[in-house]
């Protein structure tokens, strides 16, 4: 992902973040910065938080986002009390 991804390939990557959390795996989310677009940070991180508060059900944040060069990543871990019948 970018700094400018669409709402849309947002929303098909947290959906895909869902299943991988519900399998009790944990899920990274990285932000690329080409170019630049480096100076969108405050963009990147945004987007992240916005992630992490979709996925707050299903998983909590084991790392807040940080900054690896020209990256910016997260990490989500399952939660361990996640109920399936929550959401089928």
């Amino acid at each position: 992902m970018g700094p400018q991804t669409n709402i849309h390939d947002i929303e098909f990557k947290i959906k895909n973040a869902k299943k991988f959390l519900k399998s009790k795996d944990k899920v990274k989310i990285s932000i690329l910065f080409k170019g630049r677009s480096i100076i969108y940070k405050d963009q990147g991180k945004v987007i992240l938080l916005k992630f992490s508060d979709a996925l707050n059900l299903y998983g909590k944040v084991e790392q807040m986002p940080m900054m690896d060069g020209k990256k910016m990543y997260m990490i989500i871990s399952p939660t361990k009390h996640y109920n399936d019948k929550i959401e089928k």
